[in-house]
């Protein structure tokens, strides 16, 4: 774990909002004392709480990814273009000296300038129990659709997990990972009538659910983990705040 100086100079990486970014502005009491927010960097143009977070004095810089492309010429899944892209991302926070990112919201996969910038101090918050593995230790749920696949794979509920970022989609170390967000009965309906539009409308209700409800404390929460430098296995965060020890993995 990340033992730096006091406070940590945290930096947030978004894309078209940052979920969970003003929550942690307004309410969290660590935020001094154990970190302070540095600069939000997006992906876009601007972002949802962009005017929000900038009444709070907190620096916000835009970095369009699809802007980038389109000069470069490249589509973009092109790697090689993201890792420019990526070094660029690197020249924009180094101004701020950041020991920690957040990302928050954030669409790409990042690659290895920042990672190397960064190492093993980069967390993302993401949309499925990372605790939840296929043999040979996977992700059961990674990537952007998570939510509808774990639903449509007929689980009960959901949760949300902060994790270290490596090379790897969604598998690095998990921090923690939030309450449980019971899955709605409509869901088994529309799948036993392979109702799509219907488990759309739910896998987005119920993400906006996990984001509007645990994004902002499980940033907090990271980031007084990584502050503080413990503990050595991951937490389960409990809806009133309260952390709990968790088994490592639970495999498919």
């Amino acid at each position: 774990m990340l033992i730096p100086r006091l406070p940590l100079r945290v930096a947030i990486l978004c894309s078209h909002r940052a979920p969970g970014l003003v929550h942690v502005l307004g309410r969290d009491r660590n935020r001094g004392p154990l970190y302070e927010i540095v600069c939000c960097v997006s992906s876009e143009a601007t972002f949802a709480e962009e005017v929000r977070v900038e009444r709070r004095g907190i620096p916000t810089i835009p970095h369009p990814i699809h802007a980038f492309y389109g000069v470069a010429g490249r589509p973009l899944r092109d790697l090689e273009a993201r890792r420019q892209y990526d070094e660029r991302t690197v020249r924009k926070l180094a101004p701020y000296k950041p020991d920690l990112i957040v990302l928050s919201g954030y669409l790409y996969r990042l690659t290895e300038p920042v990672l190397d910038a960064f190492p093993d101090r980069i967390v993302n918050i993401h949309h499925s129990d990372l605790l939840a593995r296929r043999p040979g230790g996977a992700p059961r749920y990674p990537g952007l659709r998570a939510v509808r696949d774990a639903i449509q794979a007929g689980e009960r509920e959901t949760r949300a997990s902060a994790h270290i970022v490596n090379a790897e989609l969604d598998a690095g170390p998990v921090l923690l990972r939030s309450w449980p967000f019971p899955v709605p009965e409509v869901a088994r309906w529309a799948a036993l009538r392979q109702a799509s539009d219907v488990l759309r409308s739910v896998a987005f209700a119920q993400t906006e659910w996990m984001l509007r409800s645990a994004w902002g404390p499980m940033i907090a929460r990271s980031i007084e983990i990584m502050a503080c430098g413990e503990p050595a296995g991951p937490l389960e965060l409990d809806e009133d705040g309260t952390t709990k020890a968790i088994a490592q993995l639970v495999e498919a």
